[in-house]
């Protein structure tokens, strides 16, 4: 088997044309390092080029499927990093490039001629969200959550599935409020193909897996292509590009910037609390002010 830092993959021992790609940081709630989506790409890779793979299933180790990326450290940092560059102008192609990459290693679920099913317990928000959207079916417990949070300030889900998966009046509703939904939603609204209680997550997932893998992978994949052939003629990818820059601005505009400065402040819980809350987030001049104050005690 392929070994990897923060996941791993296998073929299930009792259902062999099934394999399990499993996310592998659950100290951190599977959190997304700089590894974690080029060893997602890999592990795609390994099972697209083993022909006892038909199907494969997505999980999470721990209490959750994946909360996202693993920013506290860089949000509170005063130091340059790739995401947030400030010590000179921004350049938004450096941006476009590293994110573009995570993007396109996070499809690689997507382009996979094999079926991929996403399942989830616990939390799959923000990019973990992006990497369960990019399965071609959700599986969810009753309870589990999904959403994509810093659509209120500092983000953008450079993936733009949310439309494709929900249709744009339910995407929007998730996309200006920044609301997580539960996997009984998820399935009424139809981004999630079910959601059973959490006790019955693992035997209906495997049950809807090894279903599929009776199929011949010949079968399945002309079925996924032409399925994708039609979301790509939709215009994905040119949304997808859209959505990546806008990401970038969206770190690096007044708001973004000010959502940093605080984050530095008083701390990445602080300033997740204040973005969750509700409460109306500093903008324009009144960001530009707040971020000048915030500065002013900057360590460095």
């Amino acid at each position: 088997m392929p070994n990897f830092s923060t996941l791993t993959i296998a073929p299930d021992a009792a259902a062999p044309r099934v394999a399990r790609l499993t996310l592998n940081r659950p100290e951190r709630l599977n959190a997304i390092t700089d590894d974690m989506p080029r060893e997602i790409r890999e592990a795609v890779e390994w099972a697209e080029g083993n022909d006892d793979i038909h199907v494969i299933v997505v999980e999470g180790a721990g209490k959750g499927f994946c909360g996202g990326y693993d920013l506290a450290g860089s949000a509170e940092s005063w130091i340059e990093h790739p995401c947030q560059q400030e010590s000179f102008p921004w350049d938004p192609l450096v941006d476009y490039a590293r994110m573009k990459r995570n993007t396109e290693d996070f499809m690689s679920l997507w382009r996979c001629p094999k079926p991929t099913i996403a399942k989830i317990h616990g939390a799959a928000v923000a990019g973990g969200s992006d990497i369960a959207l990019c399965c071609d079916l959700i599986v969810m417990a009753d309870d589990a959550r999904i959403g994509y949070m810093p659509t209120r300030v500092w983000g953008c889900p450079t993936t733009a599935m949310w439309t494709f998966k929900l249709g744009p009046s339910r995407a929007k509703q998730l996309m200006f409020t920044g609301d997580v939904i539960d996997g009984r939603t998820a399935a009424e609204w139809g981004l999630a193909n079910m959601s059973v209680p959490l006790n019955e997550l693992e035997s209906a997932t495997m049950k809807l897996a090894q279903r599929m893998a009776g199929v011949p992978r010949s079968h399945l994949a002309m079925h996924k292509i032409v399925v994708n052939q039609v979301v790509q003629n939709m215009g994905l990818e040119q949304t997808q590009t859209l959505a990546t820059v806008f990401d970038g601005i969206s770190r690096h505009n007044p708001e973004g910037l000010w959502f940093r400065r605080y984050a530095q402040r008083h701390g990445f819980k602080a300033a997740i609390e204040w973005r969750d809350s509700g409460r109306p987030i500093p903008e324009g001049n009144e960001a530009r002010e707040e971020i000048r104050r915030l500065s002013a005690t900057d360590p460095e």
